[in-house]
């Protein structure tokens, strides 16, 4: 998928208004978990490890990484779109910004609801921002690519590339804990729900793309009609080794 791509079509509008508030959500249930301190997502672990070696906030750190990160799509082939590099921005700014407002929170039972909070936020935005069908976020990219090189598992991929990033930021200086747990064995679930409750419907069966070979996996060709689907449809549309695919089988 270019950037260009899937900038056409009836269902543009709510595509557009689900990709930037997704993006902002996950941006600010990132930030809940910062406020918790009870263990961040695996990618945050590494954020706030970096933020605390080099005096950056964790929202910058967040965007240089993403940054970084699409850099590797370049060796494996794989091409951003739209989403794609609004994720590198958006979520770092709306973490900021949330981090910059929101006062620190003390008690822990004021801590756990934030944790919790957090968590069922961060399925609800990862739902609505790849359900939009623009183009996956940096990491969720970079682990599809390798799995299609590599041909190893969409699970063991996304394992190892978080156990890296785990490990790398926690000796960095990063929070890990309880709710980094919680995360792992959660977010599947509920980004697997929000996905099909935020989906938006595909473009028909018949429909085929401008350019066949242009056309990436699991992606709408550009200017096809749009139909809504029936029972099952998000999952069969859904290319085993996109991203959507990734989080469907989490």
């Amino acid at each position: 998928m270019s950037i260009a791509s899937g900038t056409r079509g009836r269902h543009l509008t709510r595509r557009l208004v689900q990709l930037y508030v997704g993006l902002t959500l996950y941006g600010i249930s990132s930030a809940l978990l910062v406020l918790a301190g009870l263990g961040l997502e695996p990618w945050g672990v590494l954020h706030q490890g970096l933020a605390e070696r080099t005096g950056l906030t964790i929202g910058v750190v967040s965007i240089v990484v993403g940054a970084v990160v699409l850099l590797l799509w370049i060796p494996i082939r794989q091409r951003p779109g739209l989403g794609t590099v609004s994720n590198v921005f958006v979520i770092g700014l709306a973490m900021d910004g949330t981090l910059a407002l929101v006062p620190e929170i003390h008690g822990l039972p004021a801590r756990i609801a934030l944790l919790a909070l957090g968590i069922v936020l961060n399925g609800v935005a990862t739902g609505l921002y790849i359900a939009a069908r623009f183009g996956p976020g940096p990491r969720d990219g970079l682990m599809t690519g390798l799995h299609r090189l590599t041909g190893r598992s969409i699970r063991l991929t996304r394992t190892l590339i978080e156990i890296a990033v785990v490990t790398t930021g926690f000796l960095l200086g990063g929070s890990v804990g309880v709710g980094t747990v919680l995360y792992a064995l959660s977010i599947g679930p509920l980004a697997q729900f929000f996905l099909r409750f935020f989906a938006v419907p595909e473009a028909t069966a018949d429909a085929a793309p401008e350019n066949t070979a242009d056309a990436a996996p699991g992606t709408t060709a550009v200017g096809a009609p749009d139909a809504t689907p029936g029972p099952g449809a998000v999952d069969a549309a859904v290319a085993p080794a996109s991203p959507e695919g990734a989080i469907l089988r989490r």
